[in-house]
């Protein structure tokens, strides 16, 4: 009996795939879920009013970055909205500014127009945006733009780079045994660039990284 999930020595099964994207997905989210549980804990065991008013506005805080994630990675990610039609690049702009709005280390540019694309280019726009902020690591500006059908991304911040593994793993130069929870990002980047039939450069400069994605 052939088996789909080792169809393709260059790709991960569908299993080990759909595994490492809900671990990714459970990696984003269980700092706010746990400090949802910590300030729960303190509302049922502390009579202190002080405690208990900072208790509320970290379960508070938490609940809001908890959304903001689920929400951005039901597009970028998920089947939001259904599967095989155009929705509005809007939409992703919206996600993006609402995940980064608590990030006071990053400053986001969203300068694409508000008008429908394919779905599959609309999450690769995403999935570009997470590796863009993989560039900047001590903080710094991205700036969101398109060209014709083409995607642009700059990050720019003290030492921008993009990391090594993330370059390996987008060129395909990763073999599947070595695509883990932080890697897998990354490899969904690449499968999406295939779906789309895009082809993707990097330039590196002085603390900056262009990333464009064109047919």
């Amino acid at each position: 009996m052939s088996d789909s999930n080792h169809a393709d020595s260059n790709r991960l099964g569908d299993l080990a795939f759909a595994s490492l994207v809900g671990s990714r997905i459970c990696h984003d989210l269980i700092s706010p879920v746990g400090a949802i549980s910590n300030g729960l804990e303190v509302l049922s065991t502390s009579n202190d009013e002080e405690m208990r008013q900072v208790a509320l506005e970290l379960i508070g805080n938490s609940a809001r970055q908890a959304a903001r994630k689920l929400a951005f990675a039901r597009l970028a990610f998920g089947a939001a909205g259904g599967l095989g039609e155009d929705i509005s690049l809007g939409d992703a702009q919206d996600l993006a500014t609402d995940l980064l709005a608590e990030d006071k280390r990053i400053t986001l540019h969203w300068q694409a127009p508000r008008e429908n694309r394919p779905k599959p280019v609309v999450k690769l726009l995403l999935n570009l945006l997470l590796i863009a902020m993989g560039c900047i690591p001590r903080g710094g500006e991205i700036t969101v733009e398109t060209d014709g059908d083409a995607l642009v991304l700059k990050a720019t911040g003290t030492k921008a780079a993009l990391p090594e593994k993330t370059a390996q793993v987008l060129t395909g130069a990763t073999p599947p045994s070595a695509i883990d929870a932080h890697l897998v990002q990354p490899y969904y980047t690449l499968l999406l660039l295939e779906e789309c039939g895009f082809g993707m450069d990097v330039e590196q400069g002085e603390d900056a990284v262009i990333i464009r994605a064109a047919p």
